[in-house]
């Protein structure tokens, strides 16, 4: 990692975030299409990320690229992996919960994440070794020990994807146990409320490496405990994502893999 690829990551993040601001703005007048049902994307998705490929590439010519809308190109071992709008349902419709998510990969492990907020004027950033920031400043996961105090993040699954009864299963396991489970919407984003303290713990199936990549840089510098799935797995690997504070990982994860299902890789 060159010692600038943070700094980069934050300058090219927070200019996506200002070409968002303007849809924002005018999102009534917004092209939209449906990538299936209740996954959608919008000329906001598409122009934040152009202007993010282009960025990148001009500042990083060698380096690999791997986008939500645009796909993946190959590098020099090196790839940055982007989604240039983390909660396009919440843009949307005016939900104010969504982020530009940038991650980098260096021979074949996540080193640097950052994820940006623009409307609340929040950057979170990590890079591997260094800890995890809130607008430059320390941050760490909460020290919650007890589940009845806990507040979970999650994702919901919606259309027809074929684990909405797993979910829902989960979730009847687990809240009588917590203090409440939250669903806002944007994954990257509920991943750094993990890495921040504001929730507890978080967990989903069947992500997409755009999804997670930059939240699982944060994660881990924060200090919360990170898996797939099995302990043995990781959500580079399956997808999915179990994660929480160090306090609570055991019992959390313990509840929610109380069926021993494991599910399968996204297609």
């Amino acid at each position: 990692m060159t010692g600038d690829d943070l700094s980069l990551a934050v300058r090219v993040a927070e200019e996506a975030g200002a070409i968002l601001l303007e849809h924002w703005s005018a999102r009534a007048r917004l092209a939209v299409t449906r990538k299936r049902s209740g996954d959608f994307v919008s000329d906001a998705d598409r122009e934040a990320e152009r202007h993010l490929r282009a960025a990148l590439a001009a500042a990083r010519p060698e380096d690999g690229w791997l986008g939500e809308e645009t796909g993946a190109t190959e590098g020099n071992g090196r790839r940055w992996i982007v989604d240039p709008l983390d909660g396009t349902t919440n843009f949307l419709r005016g939900i104010g919960h969504w982020c530009v998510s940038i991650a980098l990969e260096e021979a074949g492990a996540l080193t640097l994440g950052v994820l940006h907020d623009p409307l609340k004027g929040e950057t979170f950033a990590a890079r591997h070794g260094h800890g995890a920031t809130l607008n430059a400043r320390s941050i760490g996961v909460s020290t919650t020990h007890a589940m009845s105090d806990a507040l979970f993040g999650t994702g919901i699954p919606f259309g027809g994807m074929a684990h909405i009864d797993d979910h829902a299963a989960d979730i009847a396991r687990l809240m009588p146990h917590c203090a409440g489970v939250r669903r806002m919407g944007a994954a990257a984003l509920d991943l750094a409320y993990v890495a921040a303290g504001r929730l507890d713990g978080f967990w989903e199936r069947r992500l997409q490496p755009w999804d997670i990549a930059a939240g699982l840089v944060l994660l881990r510098e924060a200090g919360a405990r990170v898996e797939g799935w099995t302990s043995v797995e990781t959500p580079e690997r399956t997808g999915t994502v179990v994660t929480a504070t160090p306090g609570l990982f055991e019992a959390f994860a313990g509840t929610l893999r109380a069926t021993g299902d494991a599910p399968a890789r996204p297609g």
